[in-house]
């Protein structure tokens, strides 16, 4: 069985930092491309970071560029995101997805698998 697990959330002041994880079981994250949404209260989901580790590419939006930054670490099946300087404008429910392709994927529909989510505040 396919299953993501998002974790690593919680409070943090602005200006702080904190690392999000997500854990695969049932497949073996390289062979995927990943990415991590998030959404806000009273927002859409928004794409923040579209990785394909095997093309080498990895995708941010405006919003996080030059803060957030993927990682992965293979022996745990785990990638991560490394979020820096955050603000306000940071606090959402974080998501990570899997998509069956080696390819980079920016559309949320091509994602096959989420996780449950996982939620940053992120206090002035």
């Amino acid at each position: 069985e396919v299953q993501l697990q998002a974790s690593g959330g919680g409070l943090v002041q602005a200006g702080g930092s904190l690392r999000l994880s997500c854990a695969a079981s049932g497949f073996i994250f390289d062979d995927y491309s990943i990415a991590w949404y998030r959404q806000a209260p009273g927002k859409e989901r928004e794409g923040i970071l579209c990785n394909s580790s095997r093309e080498g590419i990895t995708y941010y939006s405006d919003s996080v560029k030059g803060r957030f930054a993927i990682s992965s670490d293979s022996s745990k099946n785990t990638v991560y995101l490394q979020m820096n300087s955050l603000t306000g404008e940071d606090t959402a429910v974080y998501y990570c997805g899997a998509a069956e392709t080696l390819f980079l994927v920016t559309s949320a529909r091509d994602y096959d698998y989420w996780g449950q989510g996982t939620e940053v505040t992120v206090s002035s």
